[in-house]
Parts: structure tokens; sequence; C-alpha cells
């Protein structure tokens, strides 16, 4: 009788507020690294959302869906309120995964990096870098520009994008 290793998980959490195209390459890349990928909604009312948190898994259930095609384990999506580690270690995770834009990314990485270690030594992180056409997208930028009338398209998958419109047009 041989036996089976238990399936790499990793977590990548995040607020999601809204999710962006950057967002959805670092899903599909991480999905790519791992046997079984959780993404972690986090509640975080201190960051003052637009969307309410059952909205954002909303908008990433429904645009990661055709990343699920064919997959034997589909990435899930869940919501989690605390600390990122407990929240990594319920859900079976061994890495947490984290998307860097730029230099001012991984000073705070780094630092989050050490405080996790020290909280939850079993728990690694995997750092993907955007790539260089998702650098410059950030969530804040996104909603600053559809609070003003702008074209978001090009920086939120569709589903997302129509949701957010109907929210601030609403």
């Amino acid at each position: 009788m041989t036996d089976t290793p238990a399936p790499r998980t990793g977590f990548y959490p995040g607020t999601f507020d809204p999710v962006t195209s950057g967002h959805m390459d670092i899903i599909e890349r991480a999905a790519g690294l791992v046997d079984r990928l959780v993404i972690g909604v986090a509640e975080n009312r201190e960051k003052h959302p637009l969307l309410p948190l059952e909205e954002r898994l909303l908008c990433l259930r429904t645009d990661i869906e055709p990343l699920n095609i064919g997959r034997a384990t589909p990435i899930t999506v869940v919501g989690f309120t605390g600390l990122v580690v407990h929240a990594a270690r319920t859900h079976g995770a061994h890495a947490i995964i984290r998307g860097l834009r730029a230099v001012a990314d991984f000073e705070y990485e780094n630092q989050m990096f050490g405080m996790n270690q020290h909280m939850a030594p079993d728990i690694d992180a995997l750092f993907l870098m955007a790539r260089e056409g998702h650098q410059y997208i950030s969530s804040r930028l996104v909603k600053e520009i559809a609070r003003l009338d702008g074209d978001i398209s090009g920086f939120v998958p569709p589903f997302t994008r129509r949701h957010i419109l109907a929210r601030l047009r609403g």
C-alpha cells in the first residue's frame, strides 16, 4: 500500500474589492502551482469596501468559472474574518499566495510573511510577481475610475464590471 501525499493547497487571501484582472492572473497562475487553490475573501470592514462580502464572493465565483473547466480539483472561494494564517490553516493550506506589483508591495508582504511565519511556521508563502500588463492595476484605482464614469473594462473581469457599475448607478 502506498501513501498518497496530501494535496498541496494554496490559500490566496485578499479583500478583492473588486477582483481585478491582476488578481485573475495570479489566480490562474497559482492554480497551476498547487493541487488545490482556495481563494479567501476577507470581510475587513475597516477598509469600507464598495461591495459587501456576499457580492465579492459572487463576483469571484462567477469570474473564476472558466478557470474551473476541466480541473480535477476546482478552485474554491470562501469568506473569512480574522487572521489569514488561521483561515489558511482551516482550509488545510501549505502556502499563502500573494501577488506583488512593485517594491512597495514586497516590503509590506515581507513584513507580513515574517509575522505569519512566527504564528504558523508550517505555512509557507508563495509570491507571484504581477505580469507587466497588470502591475499598475489596483482595486482602489478601479473603484475611483468607476465612480468618475471612466471605463474599467480593461481592469476587471466582465461580471465584476457589470456588478460594480450596477452598484454605483444603482
